[in-house]
């Protein structure tokens, strides 16, 4: 028999109750899915196109909730998150009016406040994504990541639904499962809603994010401390900046979002773009963003804002197929909740995968058949959640930028309308979900 180690040759997944599952895709939320799932002694290969594991873009943070999501898959994600995060230390979220002057005072570096939105006693946790990534791969046992292999195709194949992968470096590999955790540009769901629906592609929200790290030192001098070791939020028309400390208050996290008329004609989401082009867009604005921008790198990344939001997935999940994190939901970062949703979408997962393991052992059942009850229903528990942050994130974009019509640049009508959209995400019931996904999971088995 072929190596299946080695993605050398296809053979039947697997023998008896085992499953195999195949992630595709090694970014944060492909290796939990994997740990989450090796956790569960489920056999896990996860396929990454790239010759390492890693991560672009910089920092993220994670709340309460998503934390309490990867103690439950395992207490060791939530151990490699805390080994690199930072805490905010004040409770709050700061809002303030980034673009009118305080003062004439062009050194003058205070800003109205505007709100403060109360994170409970314990926050959120920001951390940089290659950081935590190096901490997760410690996770892996050597052998389950096969690098260099870009997913050309997959075929159902028999009446067990076992899965051939098909790769562009020419070799195969079985699995009973697949679950497409490739991100924005998702391959599998490419072949899952074919190329010609829209639903296959993300589309441009024509916003670009310029991020970047500036040394913490610097910035604390320039903006003072309150500013700098919390989360704040500097407000204005057609763009947002939002800052946060990583790497244990060593580095300050920057996200300037920009409005972007035209079309993104760039192949790559991330291209090469210069502090001055930062500055140009924010020229107009109060002296601390100004000097925010101007505290940058000399050369930094733009980024081009997709998401899913015009052709939502009608679908998570087909027979032995299923979609997580962005390959299922993109969605735009203004709520700072699309790798914690990503975490979410692993819990859910490995529960009903560890159900359908259950019923393989226990019942006369095949494993097509628990596998697509599974995923169908990690789907019914997952896609209208994910579905609506992807809408909200858009609107509250809106909000930062006091183009509302609800809102406009009222105060106290944009914090509630940040504040309901907030708690919506911070106060899930994360033991219902997966309670609510165990019963799915036996309404799609007996149906």
């Amino acid at each position: 028999m072929p190596d299946m180690q080695n993605g050398n040759g296809t053979s039947g997944a697997t023998n008896g109750n085992i499953i195999k599952v195949a992630v595709i895709g090694g970014g944060i939320v492909g290796v939990i899915t994997a740990i989450g799932l090796l956790k569960r002694n489920i056999t896990v290969e996860l396929y990454e196109q790239a010759r390492s594991l890693r991560e672009i873009g910089a920092g993220l943070a994670f709340t309460t909730n998503a934390q309490k999501c990867m103690e439950l898959l395992t207490p060791d994600v939530l151990a490699a998150m805390k080994a690199v995060s930072t805490k905010n230390p004040s409770p709050y979220y700061t809002y303030v009016d980034g673009y009118h002057p305080e003062s004439d005072d062009p050194n003058d570096m205070s800003e109205k406040q505007l709100f403060q939105m109360y994170a409970g006693e314990s926050g959120f946790d920001g951390c940089h994504r290659a950081h935590f990534l190096d901490e997760l791969i410690k996770l892996l046992p050597p052998g389950v990541v096969k690098f260099q292999k870009r997913l050309d195709t997959y075929i159902v194949k028999g009446a067990d639904e076992s899965v051939e992968l098909h790769f562009a470096d020419g070799t195969t590999a079985a699995a009973d499962a697949v679950i497409g955790c490739d991100g924005i540009k998702s391959r599998v769901r490419q072949l899952l809603f074919g190329k010609d629906n829209p639903a296959s592609y993300p589309n441009y929200t024509h916003q670009v994010a310029f991020r970047g790290l500036i040394p913490m030192d610097k910035a604390v001098a320039a903006l003072g401390l309150e500013k700098t070791q919390n989360q704040c939020m500097h407000m204005g028309p057609k763009a947002h900046v939002l800052n946060f400390p990583v790497a244990q208050h060593t580095f300050m996290n920057v996200v300037a979002f920009a409005t972007d008329e035209g079309e993104w004609r760039h192949e790559k989401l991330a291209v090469p773009a210069t502090k001055q082009e930062v500055m140009k867009h924010f020229e107009d604005w109060g002296p601390a963003v100004r000097t925010i921008a101007g505290l940058l790198n000399d050369s930094l990344d733009k980024w081009a804002i997709f998401d899913t939001y015009d052709h939502p997935a009608p679908f998570f999940s087909q027979g032995p197929v299923c979609l997580a994190g962005d390959a299922a939901h993109a969605t735009s970062p203004h709520h700072g909740a699309g790798a914690g949703f990503g975490v979410e979408d692993a819990l859910a997962l490995g529960t009903v995968m560890e159900e359908a393991v259950s019923t393989l052992q226990t019942q006369n059942a095949s494993k097509g058949a628990a596998l697509s009850a599974a995923f169908q229903a990690y789907d019914a528990v997952r896609r209208e959640r994910a579905q609506w942050l992807v809408r909200s994130a858009r609107e509250v974009s809106d909000t930062y930028e006091w183009a509302n019509p609800d809102c406009g640049s009222d105060p106290e009508k944009c914090l509630k309308d940040i504040e309901w959209r907030a708690h919506k995400i911070w106060y899930f019931d994360i033991d219902g979900m997966m309670s609510d996904a165990k019963s799915a999971y036996q309404k799609f088995l007996q149906a």
